[in-house]
């Protein structure tokens, strides 16, 4: 009988966004394909160095073990040919991640495969994938890769969120780009109890919701949106989730100052923003990755 990956959370991943694959990255820009696949296969039996994704990949495929179920899958999704991935499963093993299932699209589209595999969220370091991920409806990160090594107290799963256009739609972020931030507010305010639309995440965090509720007696999981809102704007992000029925456990409405010390303080293992003003920074102290607008939907 085959497998159905239905009853778990599905997490598609990089080669790129799990190790640390820059230095390889930069041999196929600047010298071609050929002389990228001569590199891995002379480097074959060298192990690659943990990437941005590696800690939150790791601690997600813990639930399996601490639980005794098998709750939450992870599939190596790779640009790389058959040929050149041998690395890739080297490396694998050396740091024993229960991955055994890897899709290798030979340098196609690798977003194609989504739907097939049931992925409940895309991590990337290519931008063309991960937009046309976003434009065929599943949630998805463009991976900030980093010279960074992230570390963590605690191995919990803490996810952090922005708001708008990323758990929420971007309706309300455009009226502030086009109206500015009094605009904004006010429209906030006076549609506070009318719930925001979801956004390209809101389907993962609902998953993750999920999970987390199915796993609470190990308090496995941590949530929190770290957003530039004030408490003003905040009430209808509150009701929103009153209505969705999630439970995020920290919120921050911070008025526009800088998340990233805040992202340090929660030990965030990922974080996710729409805007590079916000996850750049993010990205010096916390894996950061940043949600793609919709074909049409970017605010001016």
């Amino acid at each position: 009988m085959a497998v159905s990956f239905d009853e778990y959370l599905v997490v598609g991943i990089s080669s790129r966004a799990l190790f640390n694959l820059e230095k390889e990255n930069e041999v196929f820009e600047t010298q071609g394909l050929d002389a990228y696949r001569e590199y891995q296969l002379s480097h074959e039996d060298e192990i690659l160095e943990p990437g941005t994704g590696f800690t939150l990949v790791n601690n997600l495929l813990s639930i399996n073990e601490k639980t005794g179920k098998k709750l939450v899958e992870v599939i190596v999704m790779s640009r790389n040919s058959a040929e050149t991935s041998l690395r890739i499963i080297n490396s694998l093993d050396h740091y024993g991640l229960d991955i055994n299932r890897m899709a290798m699209s030979g340098g196609e589209n690798i977003s194609r495969y989504l739907k097939a595999f049931g992925v409940d969220l895309f991590l990337s370091s290519n931008e063309f994938d991960v937009s046309d991920a976003i434009n065929n409806g599943f949630a998805a990160g463009l991976v900030y890769n980093t010279d960074q090594i992230y570390r963590t107290d605690n191995d919990q799963i803490r996810i952090a969120f922005d708001a708008d256009a990323v758990l929420f739609s971007a309706e309300s972020e455009k009226i502030f780009q086009e109206k500015g931030l009094d605009a904004f507010v006010k429209n906030e305010v006076e549609n506070q109890d009318r719930a925001l639309k979801k956004g390209p995440l809101a389907k993962f965090l609902l998953c993750l919701a999920n999970l987390q509720q199915n796993t609470r007696e190990y308090q496995l999981i941590r949530t929190a949106i770290v957003t530039s809102r004030d408490k003003n704007s905040g009430r209808r992000v509150l009701k929103t989730l009153r209505k969705w029925n999630i439970d995020v456990d920290e919120v921050f409405f911070l008025q526009g100052a800088n998340k990233a010390a805040i992202l340090k303080s929660f030990g965030a293992n990922i974080f996710f923003d729409d805007q590079d003003v916000h996850g750049l920074p993010a990205s010096e102290v916390v894996p950061s990755a940043r949600v793609l607008y919709k074909k049409g939907q970017e605010p001016k």
